[in-house]
């Protein structure tokens, strides 16, 4: 089976983005490459976040197998979400899991796997300010909420002596579209403040506080930051990474500030426990764990259990299977997260009912 992608870009990204990225596109370009002779095309939609990963997916499995065209469309998780349950894409890709009503709306013919996960950063730009922030968990809800407002506010200077920090407003660079990743940093966020939970509460799209600057995708988030001096803003962390943008070491649970990497990712997946999870749609809010980096997402595929042409039900199910699989092995590399063995392990057992 050979997997193509289709690479749909936003309107901030530069070209030098988007080869990061793994496109390689020009902004709001939409290529597909044709695959003579191929059995069967399946069209996906959705995740941001998880871009990077799912192109490489396509290219990896691409290689040695001809008999599958697949495009992906990079849109957002609510875009693909929406465009999942109006039956204009076989597959989606969230990093916010459906809710009971999008489930009722496909009358139960849907699962949802995790297929990956990754870390959301918080990024800066200070020239001047070497190194990375130390940012407290009752501090960075405050910037977001547009409680703290300048970089020399003393709870931001309290969690980092010896660091001149700049008499500068802070700019927030937050999400414009529908976004998985805004869901999964806003149920943190949520989870961790009180006020938060009250007042701006969990979305894949919020009403950002005090003239906040928003940006199409990851990608367009990531770039704004680099930008624009004196911001602030969330993204995935491989987009950060890539573009070596500074991240800020953020106090976790335990009280101790924690970068993102693949391992403190995994520490904060990991849970304590082998036993395959009940439900795979369960997000982690406030990882336990001394070394747990404290915001973490999935990445869900949405497949339909039965598509009308029983061969694409087959096709969607070997393509999932490698994901699962084989295709783990490539998530280190580009700065995501391996899923743990048991949650793997349940996905897979999802996949046994496909076509049922």
């Amino acid at each position: 089976m050979r997997l193509f992608v289709r690479c749909v870009t936003t309107l901030f990204m530069t070209a030098a983005l988007w080869q990061l990225a793994g496109c390689g596109r020009s902004p709001e370009s939409d290529t597909a490459i044709d695959a003579p002779g191929a059995e069967q095309t399946l069209t996906g939609a959705g995740s941001t976040f998880a871009a990077p990963i799912i192109q490489k997916w396509i290219s990896a499995y691409g290689s040695e197998n001809a008999d599958i065209s697949v495009s992906y469309a990079v849109v957002g998780s609510g875009e693909g979400i929406d465009r999942f349950l109006a039956g204009t894409v076989d597959l989606g890709a969230t990093d916010a899991p459906l809710t009971p009503d999008d489930v009722a709306k496909l009358d139960g013919n849907v699962v949802q796997i995790p297929v990956t996960a990754g870390m959301i950063a918080i990024s800066h730009n200070l020239p001047g300010v070497p190194g990375p922030l130390n940012l407290p968990r009752d501090v960075y809800p405050d910037i977001f909420g547009n409680r703290i407002f300048r970089w020399d506010d003393p709870r931001i200077a309290a969690a980092n002596p010896g660091i001149a920090l700049p008499s500068k407003v802070i700019q927030v660079v937050a999400r414009l579209d529908s976004s998985g990743t805004t869901f999964a940093f806003t149920n943190h966020l949520s989870a961790i403040d009180p006020d938060w939970a009250g007042t701006l509460g969990v979305g894949k799209k919020i009403d950002w506080p005090g003239g906040a600057m928003e940006a199409r995708g990851n990608e367009g988030v990531a770039q704004r930051i680099k930008l624009t001096e004196g911001s602030i803003g969330y993204v995935e962390a491989g987009f950060a990474q890539r573009l070596r943008m500074p991240l800020a070491y953020l106090e976790n649970k335990a009280g101790g500030f924690v970068a993102p990497s693949v391992e403190t990712g995994q520490r904060a997946l990991a849970g304590g426990s082998d036993a395959l999870p009940e439900a795979l749609d369960v997000m982690i809010t406030d990882p336990e764990g001394a070394r747990s980096y404290p915001i973490v997402t999935y990445t869900w595929l949405l497949i339909r259990k039965r598509y009308e042409d029983p061969a694409k039900t087959e096709a969607v199910e070997a393509v999932a299977r490698w994901i699962l699989t084989e295709g783990q092995g490539f998530a280190e590399g580009l700065w995501y997260v391996p899923l743990p063995d048991n949650v793997r392990q349940a996905a897979l057992k999802e996949l046994d009912a496909l076509g049922d």
